[in-house]
C-alpha cells in the first residue's frame, strides 16, 4: 500500500502540518539561470543565427537556415486533413466547445457623460501580437494550443506566432492540426529558452510579439520570468494539483482515478483529498492500490502519491470548504450531493468542477473553460487564462470646458499638497476666471 500522508483538522498544530505538506521547492539551481540568461543575451544579440545554433544544438535538429524552421499554413491543413476522423472530431468538438465559452468574456469599450459634459469611460484594444509556447515531441499537448490561441484569436490578436519544437526531427502532427483549428499565423519548430527569447526580442525572421503564453519546461518557465517586463507573461506555472472535497458518496474508485488524473503528470504533482468520512477515505487508499496496477504511469503516479498527496479528514462539509479556501487549489472537486450548495463557502480555486459525474479531465479538453489555471496557491489572487489577458484597457477623460474649470480647482490643491507646483499650475490655467 503506498504511504499516504493523512492529516485531521482536530490536531492542534493542522494548518501548520498542512502548510508543510503544501510547500514545494521552486528554487531554481544557479546554474539553470546562468543558461538561460546567456541564451537569452544571445539571441537578443545574434537573432536567427543564434536561434538556428541553439535548435541544432538542443534539438538535433539537422538545419543552417531559419527558413528550414518554418511550418507553413498548408502543412498545418495538411495535418488536419490527415487526422483519424475520430481524433479531427474531437478536436474539432473540443475548439468549438472552448470558442463558444470564451466568446462570453469578452470586455467592451464603455463611457458614460457627467452633467458638466465631461465624458469619462473605458476603451478596450486587443493586443496586437502573441507569442504561444506549446512543448514539442512525445510530451505534446495539442489541448494547450486549444487553450492558449482561441482566447487570442477570440480577444482580437492580430497574430499570433506559435513555437513549438521538434526534437529530433520529431513532429507532433495533432499539435500541427490544432494550430490549424485555431488559425495560428506563424508556426517555427523552435522550443526552449531560444524560443522565448526570440518572441520576447524578435530576429530577423520571427516578429517580436507584445506577450507569451503557454507552458514549457524549467528553461522556458526561467526564460519567461527573465523576459517579463520586455513583454508580457501570463503565469510561472508550479506542478499540476486538484483538490476533492467528497461527502462520502462517490464510488471510491472514480475519486481514486480523479486522483491519478493530476498525479500522473509529474513526480511533483499534488492530490488532496478531504472528506468528514474516515472510512470513505480508507475506501479510497485501497481503490488506488487496486487500479494503480494497470496505469500505464504508475511509477509516476506512485511517485506524486507517495511524495505529494494528503488525505484530510474533517469535521463537514462546512469545515472541507474552509480547508480548501487555505489550499486554493488549481482544480476543486465538489463531488457531493448538492453541490451548488457549497459554492457561496468557496472562495479560492482555479476551477470548481460540480457534482459527482464532473471529472476533472473534461475541463483539460472540452468542457470549454480554459485549462491554464493558477497553482501553488495563487488562486488567492489569480484567474484562469482568458480573453481579458489578450486585452488591454485604456482610461478615457474628455473635460469639458466647466468640468477642466471644476476639476481643476481640486488637482490644483492636492497638487500644491505634494510640493508638485507644475502639476498645480497645469491644471490651473484651465480653471475659468471669475
Amino acid at each position: 500500500m503506498i504511504n499516504i500522508q493523512k492529516l485531521n483538522t482536530h490536531n492542534d498544530n493542522f494548518y501548520n502540518d498542512l502548510a508543510s505538506a503544501l510547500a514545494w521547492d521552486s528554487s531554481l539551481d544557479q546554474s539553470v539561470k546562468e543558461t538561460v540568461a546567456n541564451i537569452l543575451f544571445d539571441v537578443k544579440k545574434n537573432g536567427d543565427q543564434a536561434v538556428v545554433e541553439y535548435t541544432k544544438k538542443f534539438d538535433h535538429v539537422n538545419t543552417d537556415t531559419i527558413k528550414d524552421l518554418v511550418i507553413s499554413k498548408e502543412r498545418l491543413a495538411q495535418a488536419l486533413d490527415n487526422l483519424p476522423e475520430e481524433q479531427r472530431d474531437a478536436l474539432q468538438i473540443s475548439a468549438q466547445r472552448v470558442r463558444e465559452y470564451h466568446n462570453k468574456q469578452i470586455m467592451k469599450s464603455w463611457t458614460y457623460d457627467e452633467a458638466d459634459g465631461t465624458m469619462l469611460g473605458q476603451k478596450i484594444t486587443p493586443l496586437d501580437r502573441v507569442g504561444l509556447y506549446v512543448p514539442g515531441g512525445q510530451a505534446a499537448y495539442p489541448s494547450s494550443v486549444l487553450m492558449n490561441a482561441i482566447p487570442a484569436k477570440v480577444a482580437g490578436v492580430e497574430e499570433l506566432i506559435m513555437v513549438v519544437p521538434t526534437p529530433n526531427g520529431e513532429v507532433n502532427e495533432l499539435v500541427l492540426a490544432a494550430a490549424a483549428v485555431c488559425d495560428v499565423d506563424q508556426v517555427f519548430t523552435i522550443g526552449g529558452a531560444q524560443a522565448v527569447a526570440a518572441l520576447a526580442y524578435g530576429t530577423e525572421t520571427i516578429p517580436q510579439v507584445d506577450k507569451i503564453v503557454g507552458p514549457g519546461n524549467i528553461y522556458v518557465a526561467t526564460a519567461k520570468g527573465m523576459v517579463f517586463g520586455s513583454v508580457g507573461i501570463d503565469m510561472i506555472a508550479g506542478p499540476s494539483e486538484i483538490l476533492i472535497i467528497c461527502d462520502g458518496q462517490t464510488d471510491p474508485d472514480w475519486i481514486a482515478m480523479d486522483l491519478f488524473s493530476q498525479a500522473e503528470h509529474d513526480e511533483d504533482a499534488q492530490s488532496i483529498l478531504v472528506s468528514p468520512d474516515s472510512d470513505f477515505i480508507n475506501q479510497v487508499h485501497k481503490s488506488i492500490d487496486k487500479l494503480l496496477v494497470d496505469q500505464p504511469r504508475k511509477e509516476i503516479i506512485s511517485a506524486s502519491l507517495a511524495n505529494r498527496a494528503i488525505f484530510i479528514e474533517v469535521t463537514d462539509l462546512k469545515e472541507a470548504a474552509e480547508v480548501s479556501n487555505y489550499v486554493a487549489p488549481e482544480h476543486l472537486e465538489l463531488s457531493v450531493e448538492e453541490p451548488k450548495d457549497m459554492l457561496d463557502d468557496i472562495k479560492h480555486a482555479g476551477a470548481i468542477f460540480m457534482g459527482r459525474y464532473t471529472a476533472e479531465a473534461l475541463g483539460d479538453y472540452c468542457a470549454g473553460p480554459n485549462h491554464v489555471l493558477p497553482t501553488s496557491r495563487t488562486a488567492r489572487f489569480s484567474s484562469p487564462l482568458g480573453v481579458y489577458d489578450f486585452q488591454k484597457r485604456s482610461s478615457l477623460i474628455m473635460c469639458s470646458q466647466q468640468g477642466a474649470s471644476d476639476l481643476g480647482k481640486v488637482a490644483s490643491v492636492m497638487a500644491r499638497g505634494e510640493g508638485l507646483i507644475a502639476h498645480a499650475q497645469s491644471a490651473e490655467y484651465r480653471i475659468i476666471k471669475d
